[in-house]
């Protein structure tokens, strides 16, 4: 039943962010109301598949690298949709599902077999972490879609294109708030999953820090955002640079969340 509910969930993913490609090209309100709808319906599975999953296995599913693509997908989706409600720009899941979608099929092809916890994971320190750190996460995966519509709004007006695409896009001043409330969302939770992430450590091994390469770049991935908010405090930057620092923090991101696990040896390796 879970692996059902998932592919529905991947389904309706998959068909929104196709809609949400061709709606950049030629779209309109109808096919952003498409989009909408069918990236709704996708959610509605995928908590259901998530749910399942906890039930099935008696923890919050995040304990694999199945399970964690996939609860960062949802969660992205769901700081997508706060957006959209708060700001009503139909035309962000077309930057913003994409991302989901690769995040949905990275997990469609990742092991789905639930094997029990590990003792180091047995703890409380497991929801509390990873919450945060999800969270953090889909942030800054989502202030990369802004980041990139706000580069791309930015060359149309430099290129004086002012129709089509450029008239559908918010203005850089709009972009530039929600790229900015997203890394103020986005850093105090990275920085709150650093901490329990050090006071699990303690309590599972022993040391608060242990330099695992998890450590190291959830370390360097925090740096990155605490220059970008500082910058934008003591200099001004603004607009273009803070949106360039939002795509090249999300890269990091990603690194630190595939790159360690595939390419490093870590004690955070996925089971």
């Amino acid at each position: 039943m879970g692996t059902i509910l998932f592919e529905l969930a991947l389904t309706g993913y998959f068909i929104a962010a196709i809609i949400g490609i061709i709606d950049l090209f030629r779209g309109g309100k109808e096919s952003s109301k498409l989009m909408i709808a069918f990236s709704a319906a996708g959610f509605v599975l995928h908590t259901a598949a998530i749910i399942y999953r906890y039930v099935a296995g008696g923890h919050l599913p995040v304990t694999s690298m199945h399970e964690a693509a996939s609860f960062f997908a949802w969660c992205v989706v769901l700081i997508y949709f706060f957006l959209e409600f708060r700001y009503k720009i139909g035309i962000m899941g077309s930057f913003i599902l994409p991302i989901v979608l690769l995040l949905m099929i990275t997990a469609a092809f990742l092991p789905r077999t639930m094997a029990p916890l590990a003792p180091a994971l047995r703890s409380h320190w497991l929801w509390i972490h990873t919450i945060f750190a999800f969270v953090s996460n889909a942030a800054f995966a989502v202030a990369f879609g802004i980041g990139t519509m706000y580069l791309l709004q930015e060359h149309y007006l430099k290129s004086k294109h002012l129709h089509g695409l450029f008239q559908r896009l918010p203005s850089l001043q709009v972009l530039d708030e929600i790229n900015h409330k997203l890394i103020n969302i986005g850093f105090p939770f990275l920085t709150m999953a650093i901490i329990t992430g050090s006071l699990w450590a303690e309590s599972a091994w022993g040391r608060f820090w242990n330099w695992d390469p998890k450590e190291v770049w959830s370390l360097i991935t925090w740096f990155i955002y605490a220059v970008v908010l500082h910058l934008r405090l003591t200099a001004g930057w603004r607009k273009k640079r803070a949106a360039m620092l939002s795509v090249i923090g999300f890269i990091v991101v990603l690194f630190t969340f595939f790159g360690v696990n595939f390419l490093l040896k870590s004690v955070h390796t996925f089971q």
